[in-house]
């Protein structure tokens, strides 16, 4: 790496795209439909500006957290995204590593199901289990188990992806997705209801997340359905285009959730402010992705602890000028709409 090039997360992408073929590349980058929520996740943190306080004696600041019993050393956790070895020929053992090396959560995708022991072993640090459901509900339980027997702290349903969206990038370039399914004609189950959750949990008695809610609505279901955490999330722009971004619906998510279950986000998260500002408009903590695909492909396990670094860096310099010591500080008196 040359690093005096690499100041920000977002200077791995370009990094990314010379050494990924073209349509992996695209697979990582691109969205559905049009690309509008694609956009639309980052556009959406300029409508937010952070309101600095002077003289609080914010010094040094402490940007850990803990989180589903987990402690952190800062809210930013790794989100799971799929096929990860068409980065880097270590894929989510590098990713694993890196974690583990930042001090937080690495949250690992369905589709490696084939070799999720040796993800779970890959480092100490604690991981949680990204969960979709197969067709066959049988296979899915074998699969929970396996899960839970690994070690794998929490389970995150996601609940948006009943059908996939339409990524037309990955069509004009015939795209081969490999789904990582243990049975060649297994999909995933588009029929999935709120009360599905029970024998989920049963399945792999750990805490629940419900990961791709847009809505209150949702959340108060959630709750109500006894998840034990949630995460705003549109799944990267990839499923649904002309839908919100999830920073922007993210304080309705956290008023009806009422402080009952902590709410995670994920969606556009490039810079320290924009982690600082979901953190005052009471999200919990900030899952990313796309950063780290970038920084796996340029330089694998050592890109990503360093895509990790810079979010960390960015946010305690965010804090440090914002007035607040801790995580705890940062509150709604921090932000306003622009």
């Amino acid at each position: 790496m040359d690093a005096p090039t690499i100041l920000t997360v977002d200077d791995y992408e370009p990094l990314a795209r010379q050494v990924l073929p073209a349509d992996v590349f695209d697979y990582f980058a691109g969205g559905a439909g049009d690309e509008w929520t694609l956009a639309e996740n980052r556009r959406a943190f300029e409508r937010w500006v952070i309101r600095p306080r002077m003289l609080t004696g914010a010094w040094p600041v402490d940007p850990s957290t803990r989180i589903l019993g987990t402690d952190i050393a800062f809210p930013v956790l790794v989100a799971p995204w799929a096929y990860q070895k068409r980065a880097h020929p270590e894929g989510e053992l590098a990713t694993a590593r890196a974690a583990a090396r930042a001090g937080t959560v690495m949250v690992v995708s369905s589709t490696t199901v084939d070799y999720l022991e040796e993800i779970a072993a890959a480092s100490d640090a604690t991981k949680w289990w990204q969960l979709y459901v197969f067709t066959d509900r049988g296979l899915t339980v074998e699969m929970l188990h396996r899960v839970h027997a690994a070690g794998f702290a929490a389970v995150c349903l996601t609940v948006d992806f009943p059908d996939s969206g339409l990524r037309h990038r990955d069509a004009r370039n015939l795209f081969d997705m490999p789904i990582g399914l243990p049975k060649d004609d297994l999909t995933f189950a588009p029929d999935l209801t709120w009360d599905d959750l029970a024998w989920i949990r049963a399945a792999a008695p750990v805490p629940l997340l419900v990961k791709g809610l847009l809505t209150a609505e949702d959340a108060l279901l959630a709750v109500e359905a006894g998840v034990d955490a949630i995460v705003v999330s549109n799944h990267g722009g990839r499923q649904l285009d002309s839908v919100h971004a999830p920073i922007t619906v993210l304080p309705e998510v956290v008023e009806a959730v009422a402080g009952r279950v902590p709410v995670l986000v994920d969606g556009g998260f490039r810079r320290g402010t924009d982690v600082f500002k979901a953190l005052a408009l009471g999200g919990d903590a900030v899952l990313v992705a796309r950063p780290t695909s970038w920084g796996l492909a340029v330089a694998g396990e050592d890109g990503v602890v360093d895509v990790l670094r810079i979010l960390r860096a960015e946010l305690e310099n965010t804090m440090i000028l914002a007035g607040t010591r801790s995580v705890a500080d940062i509150t709604g008196a921090h932000v306003e709409r622009a």
